[in-house]
Formats: structure tokens, C-alpha cells, sequence
């Protein structure tokens, strides 16, 4: 079947509804497909909050300052500035449209401090439940645009190229089994991360990096792959999820401890439980190595406990769940992989190599990060890029009079079920990303990694593999090119931390070798 919209948003997270929002304000018929519920995905499962620098005591210079500390040398500083000084219009925003962040007595907004944050400019909603809030308010309020059509259950297999530009996609309707070609005058990818490509990750299960394999097999320029966050503290316990243990119990006076119940973090980093991530999480990688314990114990016990099930009910009633009570017991934890730092290289208006393409949230790499992403600043990047990557579009339309392309008539492929891998193959090259791409890496476990997937794929060629292995591919081959150890991204072949050489972006793009790219 083919169909036809003014604009293609792929993805129903806070950037791709963002987006969605804007472009429907200009008048403009909008088309959002997202592969499960309108309500699953990544940004719904954050729970911290979202930073924005709006709180009495904080300014946006010392959040741009604090950004610029955590992303080691890396970040495109006109990127962060668009963020922190766009940031609070954008909250502001939301609450206008219901948003319901927790305030303190006097209704004055409650902000949190997390780690690398010099200030206390977290926002939260409803204690723990800050990404799941601002995706309701957005859902809401993107269903009172008669302009924008929500399909669920619509599985975006192949992005297609018609001239050197984006024209649509082909996707499968999951729910019927039936295949579909959509054109449309612009797309804008917001299909969020790729945490299920690692054995131990905090990402629900549609994060397995469908938009960033699809934007390299339609010749987008990616970025800094190399640089993949793994959360510190994610449950550790037999039988249950990786559930997200947020940060915030850190920032609100949470102590980790080896199994022999002493404090450590001190003995690894001054700020202690308040680091950098990518610092914390490999400490309490070295004290499971040294302690011979498959994890560590994060304390919140000598915490006031009503505080504690009012600031954090969601993790309360699950720790719960698995017969963990926070309030008096330390609970297991042990790092996972959570957030993707780069993704399709976008400049600050959302725009990607590919004329027509436009990405926003995770899936994209706007600079804002750089090595390693300041913590509760990617619900902030997703409503405000989202809605720059929607304005870039019906700005880009308007000023070419880009129309749908008249002659386009793929035919559509026979075989309807979507392209995927064995479950062999995707088990396996998750262990292998978790072994050697993970906190730790070095050259010759990044290349024997490597030859493993070449033996896995050349071995059962006649099965289709989707993207999971061109993205595993690519992850491995720019951690594997960068000789050093900078942000969430540690050679322990290049220890040294941060070499100038090295103050450089990652390009991959399909048909050309990996390449530096200069910041902006």
C-alpha cells in the first residue's frame, strides 16, 4: 500500500512528539510511526528528571559550564548553548500544557542535584517518574492536533532515497502483517538508542538502534559511536530486569558500599558518589574486581524513610517487588549499558548528511554531550531539538518548495516479515559488545570481537540481520580506531586520559573509512 504525508516523524519519545508538535503548528499533515505502544520508549523510562537551569541559585552559564566539564573535551559548545539557553522556553512550555513537576511547600518548583551538577536544577515528576510525565503531557497534547495521525505497531524497515534525498520510508504494519511505502516531503528520525545491543543495559526492548543502521544504509553520516554511557547503578538481582536505579538516589545522599558494607568511591574520585558516570561506573566495576563480587550495595538506609518512598515510589515498589525494602536495606547493583552519546551527526537545526533526513533525541548526535552526557540532560535535548529539527524542516520545505516525488513507485518487497536476526546471533553479539566494547577496552579484544561477528554473518548468510549487526559493526570499529581514553569511552591499551590528538569527532559513513571530524 503506499500512502502520503506532509511529514514523516519516526518515533513517539519526547523528541519525536516534540517535533511532531511543532510541525503541526505550521499547518502542516504529520505522520508519527512508532514499532510498539505510543508510550514505550526510552524517554518514558527516565526517571531523574530533566536539568534545565531555572532555579533561583543556578544560571545558564554554569550549566553550560558543568555540560562542557562532563563531556570531556568533546562537546560542540554552539550545541550546548542552544540547549541551555532554549531549555527553560521549553519546560516552561510544558507546564503550560500540564505538565506536572513536583513542587515544594509554597508551590515554588523542587529541583535535585545529580552528579557533575554544580547546582540543583533537576527537575521531577511524581518522585521518580519525570520521563513518563512529560511523555503524557506531550501525547496529550498531540492528540488535540487534528493535524497529526499517532500510528502504533509500525515497524520502520528501510528509509528510501530518491536523487540523493530522503522521500519516506517503507514500514511494516505489525498488527495486519502488511507492508507499506509512505512518502513525504521531509522525515525526522526520533527513534531513540540502541542499549539492547549490550547482555546488560537499562533500555527497554525497542532500543535496539533500528534508525541509526537504517540512516547508514541510506548514506547518513555517523558520529561518535565509540561513546556509549553504562549507568552505574542498574539492579542486580537474579530474575529481575535491569531496572534503573536513578541517580538521584546518589545526588539525594546515597552511599555505595563493597559487600563488606564500606563506603569506596572516596578511595576512586574526591567527589565520591558524585562523580562524573563514566568515573563512577568504572569503580564500582574495579571494586567488583577487587572484592571477587558480582556487584556492589547501594545504601539509602540511614535516609528518613517516608522521604524516601515519597521522592522514589516507583523504585520503592519495585525494589519491593523483588523483596527489597530501600528504606533498610542496601540494594545490589552493578553497571549497564544506558545512553548512546552519538548517533547521526546533525548540526544544530537537526539536519543530517542526507537532504531530507532530519534526526532529534538519542538517535542523533547534535554535539551536546560530547563524550560523556551530563546527567538528566537528554529529556532536555529531545524537546529542544525535536522542535528545531521540525522548524529546519518546514523551513527547508518552504524555502526549496520541496514536493513528493511524483515519479517514486518502489515496489513493494513480497516477502512481508521484517528483516531480523537469529536469536543465536543476537545473543551472541550482545555478550560480545558487553565483554569487549563494554566499560573496559583494549585493541585486541575490540578486533577478536570483530572477527567474531565476520564468522558469525559470513556462517549463516541466509539469514537477514537486520541493522543489529551493522550497528554492532560500527560501535566496535570507532572504539576500536580511538587511541585513547576519554569520557565513557576507556582504553585500558591507552590510559591516559584525554590526549589533545584525539579532540576530535568520529565519522562513519557507508562506502568511506572511519575519519576524524572537526568540532564545532
Amino acid at each position: 500500500m503506499n500512502e502520503t504525508t506532509d511529514f514523516l516523524v519516526i518515533g513517539s519519545g519526547v523528541a519525536g512528539l516534540r517535533a511532531a508538535i511543532e510541525l503541526a503548528a505550521g499547518s502542516a499533515r504529520v505522520t508519527v510511526l512508532t514499532k510498539d505502544r505510543l508510550d514505550e520508549s526510552s524517554s518514558g523510562y527516565a526517571q531523574g528528571g530533566v536539568a534545565v537551569a531555572l532555579a533561583d541559585e543556578d544560571r545558564i552559564d554554569l550549566h553550560l559550564e558543568d555540560t562542557l566539564a562532563a563531556g570531556a573535551g568533546l562537546c560542540d559548545r554552539s550545541a550546548v548553548r542552544v540547549l541551555v539557553e532554549e531549555g527553560p522556553r521549553r519546560i516552561t512550555e510544558l507546564i503550560e500544557w500540564g505538565a506536572d513537576f513536583d513542587r515544594e511547600d509554597g508551590g515554588h518548583l523542587a529541583f535535585t542535584r545529580e552528579a557533575a551538577h554544580s547546582r540543583r536544577r533537576i527537575l521531577h515528576a511524581h518522585g521518580d517518574s519525570t520521563g513518563s510525565e512529560i511523555v503524557r503531557t506531550l501525547l496529550a497534547h498531540a492528540r488535540q492536533q487534528p493535524a497529526i495521525r499517532l500510528q502504533t505497531f509500525a515497524l520502520t524497515q528501510e528509509l528510501l532515497t530518491e536523487d540523493g534525498r530522503c522521500v519516506g520510508v517503507r514500514y511494516l504494519d505489525t498488527a495486519s502483517n502488511s507492508s507499506h511505502l509512505l512518502t513525504a516531503r521531509a522525515v525526522i528520525l526520533a527513534t531513540g538508542g540502541a542499549g539492547q545491543i549490550y547482555s546488560q543495559t537499562t533500555n527497554p526492548e525497542v532500543a535496539t538502534g533500528d534508525g541509526l543502521a537504517m540512516a547508514w544504509e541510506a548514506g547518513a553520516m555517523m558520529t561518535d559511536l565509540e561513546f556509549v554511557q553504562f549507568h552505574p547503578t542498574a539492579l542486580s538481582v537474579d530474575g529481575a530486569p535491569r531496572f534503573l536505579l536513578s541517580e538521584a538516589l546518589r545526588g539525594e545522599g546515597g552511599v555505595l558500599r563493597n559487600l563488606a558494607g564500606q563506603a569506596f568511591m572516596l578511595d576512586y574520585h574526591p567527589s565520591a558518589e558524585l562523580a562524573p558516570r563514566d568515573v563512577v561506573s568504572r569503580s564500582i566495576l574495579a571494586e567488583m574486581i577487587r572484592t571477587s563480587s558480582t556487584h556492589v550495595l547501594l545504601d539509602m538506609s540511614h535516609l528518613e524513610p517516608d522521604f524516601l518512598r515519597r521522592r522514589f515510589p516507583t523504585i520503592y515498589d519495585t525494589c519491593c517487588k523483588y523483596g527489597l525494602d530501600l528504606t533498610q536495606t542496601a540494594l545490589p547493583v552493578s553497571p549497564a549499558a544506558h545512553y548512546l552519546m552519538g548517533g547521526v551527526r546533525t548540526d544544530n537545526y537537526g539536519r543530517t548528511s542526507l537532504p531530507g533526513l532530519y534526526a532529534a533525541g538519542e538517535v542523533a548526535c547534535t554535539g551536546v554531550h560530547g563524550a560523556n552526557r551530563l546527567a538528566s540532560n537528554s529529556l532536555l535535548e529531545g524537546l529542544v531539538f525535536g522542535a528545531r529539527a521540525a522548524q529546519s524542516a518546514l523551513g527547508d520545505v518552504n524555502s526549496t518548495q520541496t514536493d513528493l516525488s511524483p515519479t517514486f513507485n518502489r515496489s513493494i518487497v513480497a516477502d512481508t516479515e521484517p528483516s531480523q536476526s537469529s536469536p543465536l546471533i543476537i545473543s551472541s553479539i550482545r555478550d560480545l559488545l558487553w565483554q569487549h566494547a563494554g566499560l573496559i577496552r583494549t585493541a585486541s579484544g575490540l578486533s577478536s570481537a570483530l572477527q567474531t561477528i565476520d564468522r558469525l554473518t559470513d556462517s549463516t548468510a541466509e539469514i537477514r540481520n537486520g541493522g543489529f549487526v551493522t550497528l554492532a559493526r560500527l560501535i566496535i570499529t570507532a572504539a576500536l580506531w580511538r587511541e585513547e581514553s576519554r569520557g565513557a569511552h576507556y582504553r585500558a591499551d591507552f590510559p591516559t586520559k584525554i590526549d589533545p590528538d584525539w579532540q576530535v569527532h568520529s565519522g562513519q559513513q557507508k562506502g568511506r573509512p572511519i575519519c576524524p571530524l572537526p568540532l564545532n
